[in-house]
């Protein structure tokens, strides 16, 4: 009986060092706070990690199956908050810059990005770039 909970206590443990280490990566660097709005209209905020690429703010999602893409996508106005600052935005998803905004999230984001990558593969992530000029809510 010993040895079965001194088991438990190690997984428990390794777990939430994985959680601890999980949560530090994702809170490393600059993150913004995303508004999407869902399907009644009420606003949902996400935190996520931003890079500027071709004179552009974009996010990635390493899903579309992820809730906050899901909203974006019925409706890409947007509000971001960035260093203090709240802007809208039309969020335009572009697969086609998925290379370009995975280097610069892996430049700035560094072992923090390289972690998440370990456990989520980023070949299907999608970029999406925040295009001014969305009408507020």
């Amino acid at each position: 009986m010993k040895w079965i909970l001194r088991g438990l206590v190690l997984v428990l443990a390794a777990g939430l060092l994985w959680w601890g280490i999980e949560m530090l990566a994702a809170e490393s660097g600059e993150v913004v706070v995303v508004t999407t709005y869902d399907a009644s209209g009420e606003p949902r905020e996400t935190r996520l990690w931003v890079v500027d690429h071709e004179g552009r703010a974009w996010l990635r999602s390493g899903s579309d199956m992820a809730t906050w893409f899901q909203r974006l996508s019925a409706n890409p106005d947007v509000m971001v908050e960035r260093n203090g600052v709240v802007v809208t935005y039309r969020a335009v998803p572009r697969i086609d810059a998925r290379e370009e905004v995975n280097a610069r999230m892996l430049e700035k984001y560094g072992w923090a990005d390289r972690w998440i990558g370990f456990w989520f593969d980023r070949s299907d992530a999608i970029p999406i770039r925040l295009d001014p000029g969305a009408p507020p809510h």
